[in-house]
């Protein structure tokens, strides 16, 4: 995705960026990485990156702050691996949608959903990726946007398949659309919490008929 969506496939076949360089944690749960990024990515969210210290991630587990280094190495680390967590996770399921049976608004509804769905559980990693990535070195900076261009091209390619198979409106730019469909995406990651607009699976399926709409083509009677 670029610095405007979240979160794109290469052409067929290429791989993920190695992991972030950062220190194995000690053996245990795996659940207790997942809070450490969790609560780094909370933390990261609300102060930005600039505002937020590895102090505030400990405090926010409940541990040491030296602890926080069998995690990750930095502060900026620990972004880099808040922002490749839910990237990876995302282009995961995103490439398997797109590969499945089904046409194109069904796969786009699909994607629309795995997007927005979890994020009444996860909505912090999000807005962490989308306003903190910037502040990320060089090279970790450019690591993050070729996850996120993989995902983007996922999107892309289903509406290209669309329209050349009749299903989606011929006049579209592809481009375009899959910023407006992931852009959509990504602004629901300041709705969860907000009780008058419904859960967030409403809200899935509100835009998700919202974009639809408006790029399906019509259909022959």
């Amino acid at each position: 995705m670029t610095d405007g969506n979240m979160i794109s496939r290469p052409r067929s076949g290429a791989a993920i960026e190695p992991d972030v360089p950062a220190r194995r944690p000690p053996a245990g749960p795996r659940r207790r990485t997942e809070e450490v990024l969790a609560a780094a990515a909370s933390v990261f969210a609300e102060l930005g990156f600039h505002g937020a210290t590895t102090q505030d991630i400990a405090d926010r587990v409940g541990m040491r702050q030296a602890s926080l280094y069998y995690y990750f190495v930095s502060k900026e680390a620990a972004l880099e691996q808040v922002c490749q967590r839910g990237i990876e996770h995302i282009i995961g399921d995103t490439e398997a949608i797109a590969a499945g049976t089904g046409g194109a608004t069904d796969k786009l509804a699909a994607i629309m959903r795995r997007h927005i769905e979890p994020l009444s559980e996860n909505s912090a990693s999000l807005r962490a990726f989308l306003h903190e990535r910037r502040f990320l070195p060089k090279d970790a900076r450019r690591r993050i946007a070729r996850l996120a261009r993989r995902y983007e091209r996922i999107v892309e390619n289903v509406v290209a398949a669309g329209m050349e198979a009749g299903e989606l409106r011929p006049d579209l730019n592809p481009t375009l659309t899959m910023d407006a469909v992931l852009g959509i995406c990504n602004a629901a990651a300041y709705w969860p919490g907000k009780e008058r607009v419904g859960s967030m699976r409403e809200i899935a399926d509100g835009l998700v008929r919202l974009v639809l709409d408006g790029i399906a083509a019509p259909k022959a009677h």
